[in-house]
Formats: C-alpha cells, sequence, structure tokens
C-alpha cells in the first residue's frame, strides 16, 4: 500500500487526528475519541498504521489476558515525502485536498453539534490573506508557522485549555 492511500483513508485519517494534540493513546482510548468506528474496524486500521511504522508501540501490558499497547504518531511516517508529492498525479492532489478539507468539516460539524457552540467567545476563526512570497519566503514563513505551532503541541488538558485544531492552507493564486 502507498503512503499516499495508507493516510488518505478515511478512518486511519480520524485515528491520527486524535494523536494531533501529542498525546499518546490506546486502542481502547481511540475508541472512546471514535465512538462509531466499530471495535474490529479500529484494531484493522490501527494495525495497518502500526505496520506501517505511522504508530509505534511505546508501552505494552497486560490486559485481562491480552496485551494493551499504547500508541504515539511516528510524525515523520505521516509526511508525504517530496519525492513521492512529486510524483503525484493532479488527481493525487484533488484525493489529498479533499480528505484534508473533509477532516476539516468534520472538526466544524462536530464543534459546531457540540452543546452552546459560540464561535465568538469559544476563539473560532477561520481567515484568508494574500501575500507576495519568494519560494525561499513562503519556506520561512511555513517554517516559522511550523514552530509556533509545534511549541505548543503536547500541553495537557486544564488550566483553561481547550483542545484546538489549526490547519495552514498554501497555494499561489492569480494575482
Amino acid at each position: 500500500m502507498t503512503t499516499l492511500d495508507l493516510l488518505l483513508h478515511p478512518v486511519r485519517l480520524r485515528i491520527l487526528r486524535t494523536f494531533l494534540d501529542g498525546h499518546p493513546a490506546t486502542t481502547a482510548q481511540l475508541r472512546e475519541r471514535l465512538p462509531d468506528v466499530p471495535p474490529a474496524t479500529m484494531y484493522r486500521h490501527v494495525a495497518a498504521l502500526a505496520a506501517a511504522g505511522v504508530l509505534e508501540v511505546l508501552d505494552e501490558k497486560r490486559v485481562r489476558g491480552a496485551v494493551e499497547r499504547t500508541y504515539r504518531v511516528s510524525w515523520q511516517h505521516t509526511e508525504i515525502a517530496p519525492e513521492v508529492r512529486a510524483t503525484m498525479t493532479t488527481e493525487d492532489h484533488r484525493r489529498a485536498f479533499t480528505a484534508f478539507v473533509g477532516g476539516l468539516l468534520a472538526d466544524f460539524d462536530r464543534y459546531l453539534a457540540g452543546a452552546a457552540p459560540d464561535p465568538a467567545a469559544d476563539g473560532v476563526t477561520y481567515q484568508q490573506a494574500a501575500v507576495w512570497l519568494t519560494e525561499t519566503e513562503m519556506a520561512e514563513l511555513v517554517a516559522e508557522i511550523h514552530a509556533a505551532v509545534a511549541a505548543r503541541m503536547g500541553r495537557d488538558a486544564g488550566d483553561g485549555r481547550t483542545r484546538r485544531m489549526i490547519s495552514l492552507v498554501g497555494v499561489p493564486a492569480e494575482a
């Protein structure tokens, strides 16, 4: 299975998205966060992600005769390598972007369907800006944004923190 096919499966994408906060989880914890995914489906997709090295085992312990594994994401295995991206077809990119946007829509829909959403009070933002950048300047901007987000990942819940999804899309636009 190609990296693209592995990562673009809807259930596997949802599993990976649960790890975006940087916290490890067991399959049971994943099932709590994704209760609509049947257990056999969850175990099958977790196994596929682990076999591909996308999920790595942090810990194993015996629980009622079975082995419970705690996983974390091996982020270097979640990105489509530049050489692979260079060979992707227009349709491959369309599939990847559609999966990305689908995840955004699902997150936003879950938020709106929750108990008393208040976008203004909750700090919900979606915005777009046009900037003129060289390729080097664009790479610097992406690196700065990545560093700012990475510095905040892995924080624990509590202390008034709300789990937030941060997404970035950058595409060339007609002038």
